[in-house]
């Protein structure tokens, strides 16, 4: 467990800690010592009677060094805030409370020190400045220790309450399912063990052996051993103040504070994320602010996703519009600061880290987002994501820092369909399978004289924008339960299967007789047999129906025999050459250049091909086979 300090420049933060653990001052740098004030993170630890160890954070209390007091509060569950008894509330006392609040912090400790200097009235009117101000930021009943540290005043009594809070804390139970995330804050070599880093654990466990992606270097690296809460360890997880000692492709001067180690390699950073932003002061439309994440601190711009104006104590949704690329996930806390970085606006709560290029303000989405906001857990969220549609596990288990088993739990439980990297809800399952059933009987209907489509073309036709192989699979469901009726590789209904009637056999039997290697248009057809040009007609779109025949234009057709030659020479051209134009065809078949065409945009049309300029490059192989 840690615990972070906060409270203004010289109320004593520092000089309270050395009491509370006995260790020497947390000021490590030169620059600190010289002025006797914090600037960068100190940390401290207490050793208990159990072995364990209650770990401290100790902050910069001035204004200009506020970056690191929010590197050091970020991922820590309690705080102590520090106020001195001469001085009271001070202007970094309320902002401190603030990006505790902000951040997430749901618990406080009060230690009011200075104690001799003042006198009990002094004491009791602090107190109550304090739980006031307490109570406006939303803690209720947080416990206050009068304090004197030279003289050892409430130190015991305070110690006492600290290691209290750490031996009845909440385990995270789910620490387990979560990956593991740590910020680099520190590196530094030591001497026969090489590279260490520094930082505290957001989520998930390492243990001595994992190998870890560091960013910054974008290579894996292995853990050699670990020092969590200052002490040796063979496992160590969030929460906890740790050291790894790392071996990999790389010396201190490639790592870099705001670095991260990482369980699984990350996807790319993004530089806009949707988020909910509660505003401590109010905002206007795409204004300059400062960001800190972590110990990341960039700027970027707040672009509103709802009308009106931004009052304080309003929380409005918003998208965060980087100037660098943050390497974020869903539910991180961001601290906004004005440009001038004088003073804290607000806090947003990272919602979504892919917004869409379109309709972000529409008021549909903008519920779905208010829904996703309120969401409690990682159950809740894949829930209201599953509800809109097909859903990347890969991004999604990125998104909520999910282990591959972790996610495993929830996707059993939630009973959906799983494709590869997509899930799909069974409401969906059956919205899409309809949607394809439709799409098949439009099809239908207005092309009466082909047997139906390959799989890749329905997919473009019915739901262009889900993956294939999902869509493929629901296809597969659908001709298992006899939905759909496959011929020779083109999908139809069942109910579209037809036969000739007496009559149409007997007029297609001598169709069948003059038809050879090339083409016949109806008309001809129809006066070489004498025949009625509509009976013809029909009869040739039964017969295309039923396979014997394909059209490569209205009213002209070849064999289907014929058809499929030509398959297998494109099929043949695609491995020699990779692709085929109208010249090579007309060459290899010894037809002239408008029929050429013809058959090439017809597979075009089919799906087996796709025009690129003037090539057409093989699509779905898998069609016009014997």
């Amino acid at each position: 467990m840690i615990i972070a300090t906060a409270g203004h420049v010289d109320h004593g933060k520092s000089t309270l800690l050395q009491a509370l653990t006995g260790a020497g001052s947390t000021d490590r740098l030169p620059e600190e010592k010289r002025r006797g004030m914090t600037i960068d993170l100190g940390y401290v630890f207490l050793p208990l009677e159990d072995g364990q160890v209650l770990g401290f954070i100790d902050v910069p209390g001035h204004e200009k060094f506020l970056a690191n007091m929010l590197a050091g509060v970020d991922g820590v569950q309690h705080a102590l805030l520090v106020v001195a008894c001469d001085d009271g509330i001070m202007a970094q006392t309320r902002e401190h409370l603030a990006i505790l609040r902000l951040v997430g912090i749901p618990a406080i400790t009060v230690a009011l020190t200075k104690a001799d200097r003042v006198t009990p009235e002094r004491i009791a009117s602090v107190k109550s400045q304090i739980t006031d101000e307490l109570s406006t930021q939303g803690w209720d009943d947080c416990p206050i220790f009068v304090t004197a540290a030279p003289q050892g005043t409430g130190i015991p009594e305070l110690r006492e309450h600290l290691i209290n809070l750490y031996q009845h804390r909440i385990e995270d139970n789910e620490a387990s399912i979560h990956r593991f995330r740590l910020a680099v804050d520190r590196s530094f070599t030591i001497k026969g063990s090489g590279l260490v880093v520094t930082g505290t654990a957001f989520s998930g466990q390492v243990s001595v052996g994992d190998t870890l992606w560091l960013t910054g270097v974008n290579r894996p690296v292995r853990v050699r051993s670990i020092h969590a809460q200052n002490q040796p360890a063979e496992r160590a997880g969030a929460g906890e103040r740790i050291a790894l000692n790392i071996t990999g492709d790389m010396g201190k001067q490639d790592v870099n504070r705001g670095d991260w180690l990482l369980q699984q390699t990350p996807p790319e950073a993004g530089d806009r994320v949707l988020a909910i932003l509660h505003c401590d002061k109010p905002l206007r439309h795409w204004q300059s602010v400062h960001l800190h994440h972590s110990v990341n601190h960039i700027t970027g711009r707040i672009s509103l996703l709802q009308e009106g104006a931004v009052s304080a104590g309003s929380d409005v949704l918003v998208e965060l519009v980087l100037d660098e690329a943050l390497l974020l996930a869903e539910n991180d806390r961001i601290i906004v600061r004005d440009i001038s970085a004088r003073e804290t606006l607000g806090g947003a709560r990272v919602l979504l880290l892919q917004p869409p290029r379109r309709g972000k303000r529409q008021p549909e989405y903008l519920e779905k987002l208010n829904q996703l906001s309120q969401a409690q857990n990682d159950m809740q969220a894949l829930q209201l994501r599953l509800a809109e549609g097909s859903l990347s596990l890969k991004a999604f288990g990125w998104a909520r820092q999910l282990t591959d088993d972790g996610l495993q739990i929830l996707l059993t439980a939630s009973g959906c369909k799983v494709v590869g990297d997509t899930a799909l809800q069974q409401e969906k399952v059956q919205e899409f399978q309809q949607r394809l059933i439709d799409t098949l009987r439009d099809f239908h209907q207005q092309h009466l004289d082909q047997l139906g489509v390959g799989r890749a073309r329905l997919r473009r036709m019915a739901l262009p924008s889900e993956p294939e192989a999902l869509v493929f699979s629901l296809i597969d469901m659908l001709l298992a339960d006899k939905r759909l009726s496959n011929s020779r590789g083109w999908l139809h209904l069942p109910e579209f299967s037809l036969a000739f009637t007496p009559d149409e056999q007997a007029i297609w039997q001598r169709i069948e007789e003059i038809f050879g290697d090339d083409p016949y248009w109806v008309r001809d057809l129809a006066a070489e047999l004498a025949l009625d040009e509509q009976l013809v007609r029909g009869v040739l779109r039964k017969a295309a129906q039923l396979g014997h025949i394909t059209a490569v234009v209205r009213d002209r057709y070849y064999l289907s025999g014929r058809i499929r030659q030509f398959a297998d020479l494109i099929r043949t051209m695609h491995t020699t050459q990779g692709s085929t134009c109208a010249a090579d065809f007309r060459d290899r078949l010894g037809v002239g250049r408008k029929l050429a065409i013809q058959v090439l945009e017809f597979f075009d049309r089919s799906g087996f091909t796709r025009r690129r300029g003037n090539d057409h490059l093989l699509r779905d192989q898998g069609l016009f086979l014997d």
